[in-house]
């Protein structure tokens, strides 16, 4: 088997489908070597992959919380290697963040950590390595996370997709070049075959639907297609919008999520755009039909409270992006750097006191696009007319682009800012903010 352009997609996504397990109570989630079946459709016969998952699976179990519950779970190192918990997207205390070297230590093989926190808001996360995560990412070592409304909304089924590409050799055995110069000094490790991964296989014709859409790649941005529905965009990044939105094309870069609350008219199938042609990423199959679709329609879902910004920040900040091939010269010791600095200083990039509010100008100074990622809090981001946009987690930078985000620096702590096309973050581009 090659895996061609043309095959590194598959038809076919039923054949893999997210485990589920409530964490609402002290549990443990183990991360250990597993043997997985990725790939799906007419590439099944060439085998299943050894890879990395959390208790027996990759993508690791499905987690639900319902908002203001506490979350308690341990986490059991056996993979071999040092290894992590990042809680993506939640406005968490900072001493649960899962950062080796700015919030904790790593956690050795063999050892366990026991993460505790409670989940303030409502929304669409997931959860991942963050110890050498452009390989336990990449192997396995993720997945999502939801946290429920108090009043969830009026659905028949609340599915799960995730996105996601792998690279694999003609033996379904993962390509061992994680770390290699030309994909950390281009655009990342990209997969050679992708497809979604939803929480459940099937839906009815008139079912009302909300799909949670998780980008998990190490790199690629993913521009989304989504047939066999109509309805609405409620939420990006874990957030909900303020009024619902027609979608088209969706463009989730690493790391970013979408939720849609919308109509089932036929099969519901996902299709990527490459920039020559659209392949299919697999399909939620259509089962039967509701005998009473709703006619009602889609609300906003209810805000996560969060401090609004002032109109005039308390500080305004640039931070410009570095490095990389095709010309990205920069003064920093690694491939990339924010302000000519590579990886993290000993000092913070800023320190603020909560509630500060800063804009902040991000800079692509490069050749290649950068999804932003800031940890424990959330920012708005502006239009070209300084108007505040959505809320999010993660904002894509393409190249020689430039945006504001304007945030409320309200959750103390030590904050990592870096980009999540992990590679890129691993060879230099990466800060930290102090709020205290």
């Amino acid at each position: 088997m090659t895996l061609s352009r043309r095959a590194f997609l598959s038809s076919s996504a039923a054949a893999t489908l997210l485990p589920s397990v409530g964490l609402t109570s002290p549990q443990s989630l183990r991360a250990a070597p597993v043997v997985t079946q990725i790939l799906a459709g007419e590439f099944a016969e060439y085998g299943a992959t050894p890879t990395l998952g959390y208790n027996g699976t990759t993508p690791g179990p499905l987690i639900k919380v319902r908002q203001g519950q506490e979350l308690a779970v341990t986490f059991e190192n056996r993979t071999g290697a040092p290894s992590s918990v990042h809680w993506h997207g939640i406005r968490i205390a900072n001493g649960m963040d899962g950062v080796p070297g700015l919030t904790q230590a790593h956690v050795e093989d063999g050892d366990d950590f026991d993460y505790r926190f409670v989940a303030p808001d409502a929304g669409t996360f997931w959860y991942h390595s963050h110890s050498r995560s452009w390989e336990q990412v990449a192997r396995g070592l993720y997945g999502p996370l939801i946290v429920e409304e108090a009043m969830p909304p009026d659905v028949d089924a609340d599915i799960v997709v995730i996105v996601d590409d792998w690279r694999l050799s003609e033996t379904a055995e993962f390509i061992d070049d994680f770390g290699a110069m030309f994909h950390s000094a281009h655009a990342g490790r990209m997969g050679n075959y992708a497809k979604v991964i939803p929480s459940q296989p099937s839906v009815r014709l008139g079912d009302r639907v909300r799909l949670r859409l998780i980008n998990t790649a190490n790199a690629r941005i993913f521009p989304i297609d989504i047939a066999g529905v109509e309805g609405k965009l409620v939420a990006l990044d874990g957030m909900p919008l303020p009024e619902v939105q027609d979608f088209g094309t969706i463009t989730l870069a690493p790391a970013q999520r979408a939720d849609i609350i919308a109509d089932v008219t036929e099969a519901i199938s996902f299709g990527f755009w490459t920039g020559q042609d659209t392949y299919p990423l697999g399909e939620i199959r259509l089962e039967g039909a509701n005998p009473m679709p709703r006619d009602t329609a889609i609300a906003p879902l209810p805000s996560n409270g969060l401090v609004e910004p002032s109109l005039v920040p308390d500080r305004r900040e640039t931070l410009k992006m570095q490095g990389g091939a095709m010309g990205g010269a920069h003064p920093g010791e690694d491939i990339w750097s924010f302000n000519g600095l590579s990886d993290l200083p000993e000092a913070p990039w800023l320190k603020l006191a909560p509630g500060t509010t800063v804009q902040i100008t991000l800079v692509n100074d490069t050749s290649f696009p950068h999804g932003i990622h800031l940890h424990g809090q959330h920012f708005h981001e502006l239009d070209p007319d300084g108007n505040i946009g959505p809320l999010r987690d993660t904002t894509l930078i393409n190249r020689q682009e430039t945006r504001d985000i304007l945030c409320v620096f309200d959750n103390p702590g030590k904050w990592l800012l870096h980009c999540h096309m992990l590679e890129h973050a691993a060879t230099g581009m990466r800060t930290w903010i102090e709020v205290a």
